[in-house]
């Protein structure tokens, strides 16, 4: 809900903020980048970071590990986790759109040694993720060029570095504009895939009416296979969080973040669920297609509805789509690496040359270091793409879920400084809905998630369907996913806090006015004003 109607901007004129623009407010790390992202930037890549690899390749390999139904249950109870989160982002990032966003907020509101931990784990996720996608390229391009090509697969990653740090290097805004076509590519696809799902499903095309037929072989499998495929769900969703970084360079973030925030559920619903029923309808869980093995187009779960449909470029045109979607999200990898690296410079948690921007607001430094990162794809040159990106996603996907509990733990704390400090909930320019009891439904889906994971990791050995790895190796492998981002920020946080004697910050003295955004009286037109009817049906829509 926003506080943008007649009788919010009278109150918002008589609140803490004034229309007076002045660039002293900057936090430190905000100085020196442009607000140059439009709300079209915004809500796609939002979108973006929602629809990658992760639902393109991985949905099948969930549908076997879980079964149909603890598929969607499991997509439904992470992405229930990952709507509030996302509304916990949206009230805070709309008020103090920083770099560093959700990582930022602890030294605000508890304690400086938190955020030290929570913004280098979530570069190192970035900084990973950037070579899993890269090393996933190889495998897509090898359906093109064949098995037996003797083209160099390092050259691929190669050239996309190279594309993506020209795009970055240009300005947030080349990056905004190349994140909205890919995502306008993505969404289409998406659509294409339901449309042809519902009428394969019927009968209407292929000849043969499917119904429910793939729930026939059971709708769920093991609890190990459930849990496991928690896991998985959360890299496919990772991202979904990024608008609190963006809001930083966003051009009006009251406006822009609650737009971007607001299609989460709808996303999910729509996106993830949709798909997974329609593929799991028309798919047995028991089809070896549905690994998909190879990790190539050619047997993504995708191709295969839109080959019953009757598409018989669905090959082609899905390896096209995923090899655009990694790029996307490579590109996107990259921009939120740098931000992390630029938070932990301006706040001297890293050397201070690596928050240097140029006039573009570039952070170059941070730029050439996540560069230097991307490198590790190359890797995959010697040990084999699918080795790589297995145990990356491993570990990824249990530092998203940090993430994502750890901004609920401050999103509570965040409240309860505001509460202290004798400021009224309708002060916020966008309040986050369901507050307290969503937060507290998502944290307990949350620790839940986390505990199954970390506990199975242990007594049970994994099973990772589709996967190259053997038995002692998963079993290594789900240990270290399960556990390094905890026994690692526990090293950062304790580290940080004896070293520097940091405390918990009283409530009453949080600083929750640096860095807030000033809006001008044209910001709040631009939210309250008139529009014309096609923009109030994009508006409604997105």
């Amino acid at each position: 809900m926003s506080k943008y109607d007649v009788e919010g901007s009278e109150k918002f004129e008589a609140g803490h903020m004034t229309d007076i623009v002045d660039d002293s407010n900057l936090a430190e790390e905000q100085k020196g980048l442009k607000r140059d992202l439009r709300l079209r930037h915004m809500v796609m890549i939002a979108i973006s970071g929602t629809i990658g690899t992760g639902l393109f390749l991985t949905t099948g390999t969930t549908i076997v590990g879980a079964g149909p139904g603890g598929a969607m249950i499991a997509y439904a109870l992470i992405g229930i986790w990952l709507v509030f989160v996302c509304q916990a982002i949206g009230e805070v990032a709309t008020l103090l759109p920083l770099p560093g966003a959700f990582n930022a907020w602890g030294a605000r509101v508890f304690d400086e040694a938190f955020s030290f931990q929570m913004t280098w784990m979530y570069f190192i996720n970035w900084a990973l993720t950037v070579p899993a996608e890269l090393s996933a390229v190889v495998t897509v391009v090898k359906y093109w060029v064949g098995p037996d090509s003797s083209f160099p697969p390092y050259v691929v990653p190669i050239i996309f570095i190279v594309i993506i740090v020209g795009i970055n290097l240009i300005g947030v805004s080349a990056y905004g504009e190349a994140e909205y076509w890919f995502s306008v590519l993505k969404v289409v696809t998406i659509i294409l895939f339901i449309i042809c799902g519902i009428l394969v499903d019927a009968g209407a095309i292929g000849g043969v009416t499917y119904g429910m037929t793939g729930w026939k072989s059971g709708a769920f499998t093991t609890k190990l296979g459930f849990f496991n495929a928690l896991v998985s769900v959360g890299y496919s969703y990772g991202g979904t969080e990024m608008s609190g970084v963006t809001a930083a360079e966003s051009r009006n973030p009251h406006k822009h973040v609650p737009k971007a925030v607001n299609t989460v559920l709808l996303r999910i619903a729509f996106f993830y669920i949709i798909s997974v029923f329609l593929l799991s309808s028309i798919v047995s869980k028991d089809d070896p297609l549905l690994l998909n093995a190879d990790g190539t187009a050619a047997t993504s779960p995708f191709t295969i509805v839109l080959s019953k449909a009757g598409i018989k470029v669905a090959a082609s045109y899905m390896n096209a789509v995923i090899f655009t979607s990694v790029f996307s999200a490579t590109n996107s990898d990259f921009y939120v690496a740098t931000r992390m690296l630029l938070s932990l410079a301006r706040n001297g948690w890293a050397p201070r040359v690596i928050g240097y921007t140029n006039s573009r607001g570039v952070p170059i430094y941070a730029l050439t270091i996540v560069t230097l990162f991307s490198c590790i794809s190359l890797i995959t040159i010697f040990v084999g793409s699918g080795v790589v990106f297995e145990w990356l996603v491993s570990i990824i996907g249990s530092i998203i879920f940090q993430s994502w509990i750890l901004i609920l733990f401050l999103h509570f704390r965040f409240r309860y400084c505001w509460k202290a400090q004798g400021r009224a909930v309708e002060e916020l320019p966008y309040v986050s809905w369901g507050y307290p009891y969503g937060n507290i439904i998502a944290t307990l889906i949350g620790l839940l998630c986390i505990g199954a994971t970390n506990v199975l990791s242990i007594i049970n050995t994994p099973s990772f369907p589709g996967t190259t790895n053997s038995t002692t190796s998963a079993y290594i492998q789900g240990l270290l996913g399960a556990w390094f981002p905890w026994v690692f920020s526990a090293i950062l946080y304790f580290g940080y806090k004896f070293t520097k004697g940091t405390k918990i910050i009283n409530a009453t003295e949080a600083d929750l006015d640096t860095g807030r955004f000033i809006p001008t009286e044209s910001d709040k037109a631009d939210i309250t004003g008139p529009k014309p009817f096609w923009k109030k049906v994009v508006s409604f829509l997105v």
